[in-house]
């Protein structure tokens, strides 16, 4: 099913208690995100952009508000529901990469495939053919550089083929080389796919790839 928007977000806010006081992490955020659409979200370090990608994911619970993904109600839903919203349409690329050490680049990228109880080694291989990695495929993430990991990342976010990719710093760790080589391979397999991309990001020029930039100032949504 098509929707025409992939994310709605209503007044979402998420606030924490420490010795202080209350403070507020994001403050009655609203937006939406087009399907297909490659969005950026920006603001310094604690403007609330990994705590809203956490938010958009479903990995934590909003103090109060809504986040509708591809209309599914997200906190209507049990942790064990989210789970299983993001297995089925959701792909994750982190700064950190997180791929298994024990595991090689193809059974990294078959992982989420076998998961879901789907045949694996095929697509596995010829996502990993298509972010240039056919010569990889039996190396583990140790003997691997860091643009070759985050193009496992990427191949593994992908193969799936998620409906949602939600990517946060993704080229924080590379070089600019590499970055500039996991930058176009992102919007490529966006583009192919029509995949919904939502990135956090600190790099101007990454976010003026995007069609749109969300910027968040101390919590606060500045421009939807």
């Amino acid at each position: 099913m098509n929707y025409i928007h992939s994310i709605e977000v209503s007044q979402l806010c998420q606030r924490v208690t420490d010795s202080s006081g209350e403070l507020d992490i994001l403050n009655n955020v609203s937006f939406t995100v087009a399907d297909g659409e490659a969005v950026a979200v920006t603001g310094s370090s604690g403007s609330g952009k990994s705590t809203l990608l956490g938010l958009l994911a479903g990995l934590d619970v909003p103090s109060s508000g809504q986040v509708k993904l591809l209309g599914h109600d997200l906190f209507a839903r049990d942790e064990e529901a989210r789970a299983a919203l993001r297995a089925a349409h959701v792909g994750f690329v982190f700064q950190s990469f997180q791929l298994l050490p024990n595991l090689t680049a193809l059974e990294n990228v078959m992982l989420p495939l076998e998961l879901a109880g789907k045949p694996a080694l095929e697509a596995a291989s010829d996502m990993l053919e298509r972010v240039g990695l056919k010569d990889r495929y039996h190396h583990y993430p140790k003997t691997l550089s860091g643009g070759e990991q985050q193009r496992v990342s990427l191949a593994r976010a992908f193969v799936v083929q998620p409906r949602l990719l939600f990517a946060d710093e993704p080229t924080g760790s590379l070089d600019s080389q590499n970055g500039a080589k996991v930058i176009e391979l992102m919007f490529a397999l966006h583009r192919e796919h029509r995949t919904t991309l939502v990135l956090v990001t600190h790099d101007a020029e990454l976010a003026a790839l995007c069609q749109r930039e969300l910027k968040l100032s101390a919590g606060c949504l500045l421009d939807a």
